[in-house]
């Protein structure tokens, strides 16, 4: 420890902060700017190659509370879709560790996370597929260039309207209010908004959507791994 001396030649200590004190400053500060600037997440399953593979480790702007049609974003939620919490757990050190992630982003926390790509907005009708095997929102046909290996679409013999139909197909389905559709960009690997309804005709109850507020938010930048590291592209 340093010492400075005083007039009379003696030393005197500096006063030190406790120790415990400045890990809990640190904390808040971990805290704050992932509440409210940007927080890091990992991409745990390979639903988005090749925009992102398993074990990237991703940056979300939090200070972006809008969503466009083509945002790659991460959202909450519990077990499934539909719930907005895990399960609570038995353990007591489960149960505090997950508070702590819930706090620093740190370890497991009480809420799942999900990456996928924007493509129905509120009030959006979408469907797949045109003559082209693309996906049509409100009568007007996507350009989806980041499209990592879809389901077979092969014309004249497997389409919408043969038999059977090609599994990339699905019914019009309208978005609801303050929801949003989301597919995976490795369509034949992404369990998303349309996972139940392709190869279907009838569109009730057959997806499932994102609440908008449970959007983190987009994510814009790739930090790990290095040779990798750059921003990530909207191209809505």
């Amino acid at each position: 420890m340093s010492a400075t001396t005083t007039p009379e030649g003696g030393q005197r200590q500096r006063r030190r902060v406790p120790v415990g004190f400045e890990i809990l400053l640190a904390v808040v500060a971990v805290a704050l700017v992932q509440t409210f600037l940007v927080k890091p997440f990992g991409v745990p399953s390979q639903s988005m190659e090749q925009t992102l593979r398993i074990g990237d480790r991703i940056l979300v702007n939090r200070t972006d509370t809008s969503v466009e049609r083509g945002d790659v974003v991460v959202f909450a939620h519990g077990a499934t879709w539909q719930d907005s919490t895990l399960p609570p757990s038995g353990n007591p050190l489960l149960a505090a560790v997950k508070k702590v992630g819930d706090i620093t982003g740190i370890g497991p926390s009480n809420t799942a996370y999900t990456v996928k790509r924007v493509i129905g907005m509120p009030g959006d009708r979408v469907e797949c597929c045109d003559e082209q095997g693309r996906v049509v929102v409100d009568a007007e046909p996507l350009d989806e260039p980041y499209v990592h290996e879809d389901h077979t679409f092969r014309a004249p013999e497997l389409t919408c309207s043969s038999t059977p139909r090609s599994s990339r197909c699905f019914p019009e389905i309208r978005v609801p209010t303050d929801r949003l559709l989301v597919l995976g960009d490795h369509r034949s690997q992404s369990a998303d908004s349309v996972v139940n309804c392709r190869g279907g005709v009838e569109s009730e109850g057959c997806a499932r959507f994102v609440p908008v507020g449970r959007v983190v938010g987009p994510v814009v930048f790739r930090i790990w791994p290095t040779g990798t590291f750059g921003r990530i592209p909207s191209v809505g």
